[in-house]
């Protein structure tokens, strides 16, 4: 495992990283790839240059992913992917969307619309991917994965309040009340995503259980602060090592449950994500 070590994921995302390990090696490979490929145009949109200088570097290199050829080690492993798993290039059309969304020079999201769209946009897509390469088939298990995706962006954006605002973002108001509001549409999201889970082959499901899991509290965490001053005076919000295994030993208990126990979908209040994404056109 030590070879891990030197990659993007390790360095930048713990709890994916913690996640990862459950995963064959041939599949953590292909997430690695879609992992590198996010995180370079993630690092494109958040570097701290001039705002005219993010835009032509994100336009150099959304135009090196639409050539035939290009000597970019990060993209050419990723199309590699793409063509191998049958990835429609639509549904990179729409991680691209999102990412040009942040390089304004004020982002303000206004509405629960397109609160949906641009996190479907930069994760949901993520989730649509990996699914992809976990084998899945049926629509409502796609629809599944962007819930999950979805859900875990609202978790970003719940614990990057400060740093996004820095960076003039701002992605729900500035108070504790719309904190607790995004971190419960999130876990709408995590429960409705379980019914998709169970579909996933038995050899990946631990390792997404323990991802979602291990993300979702994170948003407890936050909570926990009770109000925005002790929020900000306590930084950014990590999952330490100790409560990783505890919320991988719950995931455990999910992954047994699934085994033997079906789960239902859940209809009531069902969060209707897909009035505002045709998932038909990218699966």
């Amino acid at each position: 495992m030590n070879h891990k070590k030197n990659l993007l994921i390790a360095k930048h995302s713990k709890s994916f990283f913690w996640a990862s390990f459950f995963l064959p090696k041939d599949i953590f490979t292909k997430c690695s790839a879609v992992y590198d490929f996010c995180r370079t145009i993630d690092d494109i949109a958040d570097s701290n240059k001039n705002l005219n200088i993010k835009k032509k570097n994100f336009i150099t290199f959304k135009k090196k992913f639409f050539q035939h050829k290009n000597s970019i080690k990060v993209i050419d492993r990723f199309k590699v992917l793409l063509q191998k798993e049958n990835i429609s290039e639509h549904i990179i059309q729409d991680l691209f969307d999102g990412i040009q969304t942040d390089l304004k020079t004020k982002v303000i999201i206004k509405n629960q619309k397109k609160l949906y769209i641009y996190s479907y946009q930069v994760a949901g897509t993520v989730g649509l991917i990996i699914a992809k390469i976990l084998g899945i088939k049926n629509k409502e298990d796609f629809q599944g994965a962007v819930k999950l995706g979805v859900a875990m962006q609202f978790t970003n954006i719940a614990r990057d309040v400060v740093e996004d605002a820095k960076n003039n973002r701002f992605y729900i108001n500035d108070n504790f009340k719309s904190l607790k509001q995004i971190i419960q549409m999130a876990d709408k999201l995590y429960d409705e995503s379980m019914s998709s889970i169970v579909n996933i082959s038995p050899r990946y499901r631990l390792a997404i259980l323990v991802a979602r899991r291990v993300y979702r509290q994170i948003g407890y965490e936050i909570l926990k602060k009770k109000d925005m001053k002790t929020y900000l005076i306590s930084g950014k919000i990590y999952i330490k090592n100790y409560q990783k295994l505890f919320q991988t030993i719950l995931a455990t208990l999910d992954f047994i449950k699934s085994i033997f126990f079906k789960t239902k979908n859940i209809n009531k209040n069902k969060v209707n994500l897909f009035k505002y994404i045709n998932i038909n056109e990218r699966i």
